[in-house]
């Protein structure tokens, strides 16, 4: 018997079919409710689309493979199903919703909504449908505060109303895409990367998934690899707009950077900086890649003796990204440049306890050794030398500022002017006294408390250097100066 005619004599309403035919359609449906009883769906799958073959325009076949589709997670299959049901047998109330079920878990929630009714009216007190109709408007208030979220770049509410809708709409991809994007804009990765692939999985052609993957790559700084993505999400969708602006920014960002690392290597570092400011603009979301330009403009601004900007630009790029290690040695270098030791032993510390390197070490000690260094009596600058001076200079310098505060040139002056020069002319001897000892310099400049060695520094006689430096024990006064004016004095020995 052909299919044609099994058509013609098949139930429909009272309409009569062989007896043959009947029974055989019927014994597959019965196997087929046996194997999903026991979740053997594809088995199940199977008989029921047996009974199809022998009666098509059996409605609650095509219900019953339809509950098995779902099952299977092949929801747009079982919606034709479910729609077939309901062609043939519009009073066919477990068809409705059975397709409001495939609307809703597509992502359809209108339509859902609308076959839920349609159960409702055949069944009013169908309490299924009645919960239904409550998941369906959940999802369209989802829907709408996820739109509103994204205008407003508030990504997480996005992804949480999302979450909420995907439990009644676990099929839907444009959900899914749309969290995926989210968790991209949000720098979770790993996860939008999972999302997308379980899409893709399912559908290679998927243009929206493909942009997804292009743009997690594009934020982890994989520019090359990103491009690739959105030029497949393009040719899948070519009107993809998205992939298309992400695709440019793509390109125009590795060329920025790339020109001024160029500049950079070429020690062209007004160039270097301008470019890096240019790319800079390209796109703020990309906060892997910007986090790298900041960086990049810092170790410029620092060639350039722009040290408080280059610390700026640090500052930018750990605030972009907490776990970027070469912005807080960058940024750690400028502060020991300024000499401001307690920031940098702070971001030497940070480094030290992300990755504990060997030069990572070396690199906080020297810092703590300066900081500790800073909280002496710096005796070079009590001199007025640099740290590299001959034994002549700290001599030179030490005559100078020895005379400049001895108490006799200021024995005319108020109290007040007295004990502040006398403090200065006691230091400018500390200095000196340690200065120009070998041994006391060397371990001063290492960082050695001197006191451990030498005894209390605070009790030293000042007058004494004073004298064994200027021919010891001879006579000397201060005085006036009549022929310079009041206030000038020159030094004689008796």
């Amino acid at each position: 018997m052909t299919l044609s005619l099994r058509s013609k004599i098949c139930t429909v309403g009272m309409v009569v079919t062989p007896i043959c035919i009947h029974v055989e359609a019927e014994s597959f449906k019965e196997q087929g409710n046996t194997y999903y009883i026991k979740k053997d769906y594809s088995e199940a799958f199977n008989y029921y689309s047996k009974a199809i073959d022998m009666c098509p325009k059996n409605a609650s076949y095509y219900g019953n493979r339809a509950a098995t589709l779902m099952m299977l997670s092949r929801h747009r299959e079982a919606l034709e199903d479910s729609q077939q049901a309901v062609r043939l047998d519009d009073t066919f109330m477990k068809g409705h919703l059975r397709e409001g079920k495939c609307h809703l878990s597509l992502g359809n929630a209108m339509a859902a909504s609308r076959c839920f009714h349609r159960v409702l009216e055949l069944e009013p007190d169908n309490s299924q449908a009645q919960q239904e109709v409550k998941n369906a408007d959940s999802v369209l208030e989802y829907e709408k505060m996820a739109e509103i979220g994204f205008e407003k770049h508030d990504f997480r509410m996005v992804v949480f109303c999302m979450d909420r809708a995907l439990e009644s709409a676990s099929a839907c991809h444009r959900f899914k895409v749309l969290k995926a994007e989210c968790l991209a804009m949000l720098g979770r990765y790993p996860e939008a990367q999972s999302v997308a692939s379980d899409i893709l999985r399912m559908d290679s052609t998927n243009g929206d998934a493909l942009y997804v993957r292009g743009l997690c790559l594009y934020y982890e700084d994989c520019i090359d690899k990103a491009v690739q993505f959105f030029v497949q999400a393009l040719r899948m969708a070519p009107d993809h707009e998205k992939a298309r602006l992400a695709c440019r920014n793509a390109k125009a960002l590795k060329a920025k950077k790339e020109d001024g690392n160029k500049a950079f290597k070429d020690g062209n570092y007004d160039a270097a900086y301008e470019l890096y400011s240019e790319a800079l603009t390209i796109d703020p979301n990309n906060i892997k890649t910007n986090a790298k330009l900041f960086c990049n403009r810092g170790t410029v601004g620092s060639k350039l003796k722009k040290i408080d900007q280059a610390i700026e630009d640090c500052t930018n790029a750990v605030k972009l990204d907490e776990t970027y290690i070469k912005a807080y040695l960058r940024r750690a270098q400028c502060y020991m440049d300024k000499e401001e030791y307690d920031e940098a032993v702070r971001d030497y510390e940070k480094v030290y306890q992300t990755e504990k390197t060997k030069e990572h070490k070396h690199l906080l000690k020297n810092a703590q050794l300066e900081l500790k260094k800073s909280k002496r009596k710096d005796y070079y600058k009590v001199l007025g030398v640099d740290k590299n001076a001959t034994e002549d200079e700290i001599k030179k310098a030490y005559r100078k500022r020895a005379l400049m505060h001895h108490p006799d040139r200021h024995s005319s002056a108020s109290a007040e002017i007295q004990k502040e020069e006398e403090k200065k002319f006691k230091e400018v001897g500390e200095a000196f006294t340690v200065l120009s000892d070998p041994k006391k310099k060397s371990r001063y400049d290492s960082g050695h408390d001197l006191e451990d060695d030498t005894g209390n520094m605070g009790d030293f006689d000042a007058n004494n250097i004073f004298k064994a430096f200027f021919g010891g024990g001879q006579g000397y006064s201060f005085e006036a100066n009549q022929s310079s004016g009041p206030g000038h004095f020159f030094f004689q020995f008796g």
